[in-house]
């Protein structure tokens, strides 16, 4: 079982692989806010319509001075496919390790059937993290809902 982050907390440093290349680094001290959302991937019908909507909502978030990053644990291949598919603008990561998972706090859960995907996957997850490093909003969900 995962230990959850409490809300004032210390968000773990991580770097994430961001599709298209590079890397996002989550956490520690930086010149704005940050927006961790956690989706449990290319499986999920449910993420379309969330992602397609909070791309529609970046620009503000830029405005607020806030970056987001967007994050599964699906493949860059997979990943990539979908942030294409989708028309998307937004930065997403790829490949969240279930060690990254349990250091988030995040419910893991095992794949079903290989129709689905091929990993176990996290549900879903937003943490949104002061310029400190510290989590100010933690919303961690076990279903996809």
């Amino acid at each position: 079982m995962s230990k959850k982050i409490d809300a004032g907390g210390k968000m773990p440093e991580m770097n994430l692989t961001l599709v298209g290349g590079g890397t996002a680094k989550i956490g520690g001290p930086r010149d704005g806010w940050q927006m961790l959302v956690v989706y449990r991937g290319v499986h999920c019908p449910k993420r379309k319509q969330f992602m397609a909507k909070l791309d529609g909502l970046k620009d503000g978030f830029a405005e607020a001075n806030t970056e987001i990053v967007c994050v599964s644990a699906d493949s860059e291949d997979q990943a990539t496919r979908d942030k294409s598919e989708q028309g998307i603008d937004l930065p997403v990561a790829c490949g969240l390790t279930e060690d990254q998972m349990r250091a988030l706090g995040l419910y893991i859960s095992a794949l079903r059937s290989e129709q689905e995907t091929d990993h176990n996957f996290p549900e879903p997850g937003l943490f949104v993290v002061n310029p400190s490093g510290q989590v100010q909003i933690v919303d961690i969900s076990n279903a996809p809902f």
